[in-house]
């Protein structure tokens, strides 16, 4: 794709991020996808091309500005940020056991379970001894019942592992005991609404129209694109039907259809939160600051919550090095982000959404095209590289 296929704008100085933008298109195999990027609470960059839908061909409808995606455990994020504004709001102590919000929580072993050990994935429930099915899993009360019941695999708070599907469980029976409300519905009038972002927990009929269908993709053969091998450990942990790291993505089974109507309509926020790339960008924008004069929704105290290291090193359910804040993987090798204080979350496959408060960039990426990558898609790291290279002290 050339340069000139690309739809949008980009401020004076981010040129590279467009030529990136279309550089992912002819590369590495994109087929529609989005990018937004904000710098101390404005927009810089606002691009977008290909088709709406994956498998789109001539005479397809096109992607627009504002096409929405799922963007699976991109979703992460946003829980992580309603859990962390009830404690900003005094309505939730990290410290405390979660089994004092969730009595039925308090069984299995997991009664000194803390809140801000479920936020860093060190709650020791990655897994369920019995999977749900995707029915089952939009259910929040079934789910909310199976991670109750589960005993943890480690002594909770002593390691971490990244919880794929149970974070759906964790937070928002967590956050319904403490408020009263469902997760999605407190996330449009606490999050979404107030940044003025187009992200959804649970998408509304009406929004419906607007979302494109995804599906996996592989970069061309011809690209000379660099491939990673993953690790033999990595290999062999997604092959084995009995590891850990299987049975954490398989916590729901069968996978579900992530195209169905029924689907998008749950509010599972370890995986199927669904937005603009403009609304995950304004969302981290809101995070660290005001957005156009706006909202902010992070005190300074929260963002250092947020992005101080409380896990590190390998992970017993990626099998990498992984590092988290509280809800929020950090830059490293496994998710690497702008800078040493960035803080985000990616999607399995490929969208990406983070805050480096240090350069005051916001970043959101969405796509249609799902590839094999957990955290690091080639894809978004050369729109990271490309805007790292566009900050006025790197020219």
């Amino acid at each position: 794709m050339d340069v000139a296929d690309v739809n949008g704008a980009v401020a004076e100085g981010f040129e590279p991020v467009r030529e990136a933008f279309a550089a992912n298109f002819e590369l590495l195999g994109e087929r529609g996808a989005a990018l937004a990027v904000y710098r101390d609470g404005h927009q810089v960059v606002d691009l977008w091309a290909g088709s709406r839908d994956v498998e789109g061909s001539a005479g397809t409808a096109p992607w627009e500005r504002g096409t929405a995606q799922i963007v699976r455990s991109a979703t992460k994020g946003v829980a992580a940020a309603a859990l962390l504004l009830l404690h900003q709001r005094g309505e939730l102590d990290l410290d405390a056991p979660v089994g004092e919000y969730w009595p039925e929580y308090k069984t299995a072993g997991k009664e000194h379970t803390r809140v801000r050990d479920l936020l860093a994935h060190r709650a020791g429930v990655p897994v369920l001894d019995r999977p749900l099915t995707p029915e089952q899993a939009a259910d929040p009360d079934l789910g909310a019942a199976a991670v109750a019941a589960q005993a943890p695999v480690w002594e909770p708070g002593t390691d971490h592992g990244y919880h794929a599907q149970t974070y759906s469980w964790l937070t928002s029976a967590l956050l319904q005991r403490v408020t009263g409300r469902p997760i999605g519905e407190w996330i449009a009038d606490g999050i979404a609404g107030p940044a003025g972002a187009e992200l959804w927990l649970g998408l509304p009929q009406a929004e419906a129209g607007r979302v494109g269908r995804i599906g996996r993709i592989e970069a061309p053969e011809k690209s000379g694109a660099l491939k990673v091998r993953p690790k033999r450990a990595v290999t062999e942990a997604y092959a084995d039907p009995d590891s850990l790291t299987r049975r954490a993505f398989a916590a729901i089974t069968p996978l579900p259809d992530e195209n169905s109507p029924a689907y998008r309509a749950a509010a599972l926020p370890a995986s199927n939160g669904i937005a603009t790339a403009d609304g995950l960008a304004r969302f981290y924008a809101s995070l660290i600051g005001e957005v156009d004069g706006g909202t902010r929704l992070f005190t300074p105290e929260t963002v250092r919550l947020a992005r101080t290291e409380h896990s590190a090193g390998p992970d017993r359910v990626l099998v990498v090095n992984t590092r988290f804040g509280l809800g929020y993987m950090l830059h490293g090798s496994a998710s690497p982000l702008l800078g040493p204080g960035s803080f985000g979350h990616p999607g399995r496959g490929g969208a990406l959404g983070f805050a480096d408060p240090e350069s005051g960039i916001a970043f959101g990426y969405v796509t249609n095209g799902l590839r094999t990558s957990v955290t690091a898609d080639p894809r978004a790291q050369a729109l990271v590289r490309a805007v790292r290279k566009s900050l006025p002290d790197a020219r």
